[in-house]
């Protein structure tokens, strides 16, 4: 007859010695509760059990049975099933369990479910290398103290290599991400609409921490801060700072800024299937999409700052944020305030300052595609004037200068020039002058 094998772990064996030995008189239940960390009542109780049932009494009833949580196979073929899809193969582990709860109703841990995929030969595509040892910097207590800007080039559409630029911006207390923009390519189109969403999302923050892009920062601060006397004039990006009293702070390496270049690796594997998968394929859908996403995402990755107090900062209503993002260039108008904005002339219409503008103003022009027809005003001396499209009359060509004409004159007919050539003027038989002389000699000394 076969028997059962049993097999214990060394924590059962040593139980079970100590057992035996209490079954045979050699030890007392209290030694034996103090040797095991058991009250007397379960040392009571195995000894009765191992007596009845040998070593088999130690080991746990449901030891040999399936947990009730436990995933069936049903369930594995499914998720093996989906993971097969293409818009999942690229998709790391973590991604893929959120996404089985939201688009399958499918709940599993993340430690059951990379038991499964490793177990079918299934890595996760999310690359880890070795990184370097950096010291790691306190966030800061509250929120809206300080915001990391940057932006990122990505093939986020699947099936197509054109690479766009996400522009964003994240809470450095909190990780939240605040605003999400995408354009072409990196550019102050992008962070000027990526700013106006955080002002309208959260409200405006005491500093920005950036790199060191000339959207942010001119090339000629450095040099400016060794020698006072060179003046440099503020970027575009930094004058709206300026007015919204945002302190712009350069980081030296991407590593200080190492919150927002973490959120573009975690963006950069997530937003191309969640684009996918609600068939996103261009810009204006992906920041429509954008606008919602941020709100999902921070509830699940951000974080609780030390101090709950925010020190966000409501807009004032009387500052118009479509004047603030806009792009502002000097002009110099005429006396009809007309003026040369990128090849074509405007004119500057009457507005609320005293009398008319003389020749030779310097005037503000604010250029924001969200400012009216033309997306242009004009300014001076804080005062905003209209500005309207000048077509300047086409003038006519001047007809070429004709040459005075000629008078004529007639010739007669016995006119010299007129009359026929001899044979020897037309064949040119003209005499010599030697041969003239000795014709007249002959003919009046002889």
């Amino acid at each position: 007859m076969k028997q059962d094998v049993i097999t214990l772990n060394q924590k059962q064996l040593v139980r079970l010695n100590m057992i035996n030995q209490a079954n045979s008189g050699f030890i007392t239940v209290k030694e034996t509760a103090e040797a095991l960390g058991l009250s007397r009542r379960q040392v009571q109780r195995l000894k009765k059990e191992v007596r009845e049932y040998g070593a088999a009494a130690l080991i746990h009833k449901n030891s040999l049975k399936p947990p009730c949580n436990a995933l069936t196979r049903q369930h594995k073929d499914t998720i093996l099933e989906i993971r097969k899809l293409d818009i999942f193969r690229d998709c790391n582990f973590a991604h893929f369990r959120d996404l089985l709860e939201e688009h399958y109703d499918l709940k599993i841990s993340y430690a059951t479910l990379h038991k499964l995929m490793t177990s079918e030969g299934i890595v996760s595509p999310k690359k880890r290398r070795r990184t370097k040892p950096h010291r790691r910097r306190k966030r800061l207590p509250q929120a809206g103290l300080m915001l990391q800007l940057d932006g990122t080039p990505f093939a986020w559409f699947k099936g197509r290599k054109t690479m766009y630029c996400l522009h964003g911006a994240i809470d450095d207390a909190t990780g939240q991400i605040t605003a999400l923009y995408m354009c072409k390519n990196e550019c102050l189109y992008g962070y000027f609409h990526m700013f106006q969403r955080t002002i309208k999302n959260y409200g405006i923050p005491i500093s920005v921490y950036a790199d060191r892009h000339t959207i942010f920062r001119s090339p000629n601060r450095d040099k400016a801060e060794l020698d006072p006397t060179i003046n440099v004039a503020d970027t575009q990006f930094g004058m709206a700072m300026k007015d919204l009293c945002v302190q712009i702070i350069p980081a030296r390496s991407p590593q200080a800024k190492g919150r927002i270049e973490r959120l573009w690796g975690t963006l950069q594997s997530r937003l191309p299937v969640e684009f996918a998968l609600r068939n996103i394929t261009n810009i204006a859908q992906a920041n429509d999409f954008l606008e919602t996403y941020i709100y999902e995402f921070n509830s699940q990755f951000a974080v609780e700052p030390k101090l709950r107090q925010s020190v966000f900062r409501k807009p004032d209503p009387a500052i118009n944020l479509d004047y603030v993002f806009a792009i502002r260039e000097q002009r110099t108008i005429d006396a009809g305030g007309v003026f040369s904005y990128r090849n074509k002339t405007f004119q500057v219409e009457d507005g609320s300052y005293t009398g008319r503008l003389p020749a030779k103003t310097r005037i503000t022009v604010l250029f924001n595609p969200d400012l009216g027809e033309l997306g242009m005003k004009a300014m001076y001396k804080g005062f905003l004037f209209d500005v309207t499209r000048f077509i300047p009359e086409k003038r006519s060509k001047a007809l070429p200068k004709s040459e005075p004409s000629k008078s004529s004159h007639l010739v007669k007919k016995d006119h010299p020039w007129l009359r026929p050539k001899t044979a020897s003027e037309k064949y040119g038989y003209t005499l010599t002058d030697r041969e003239v002389l000795s014709i007249l000699e002959d003919a009046f000394l002889k």
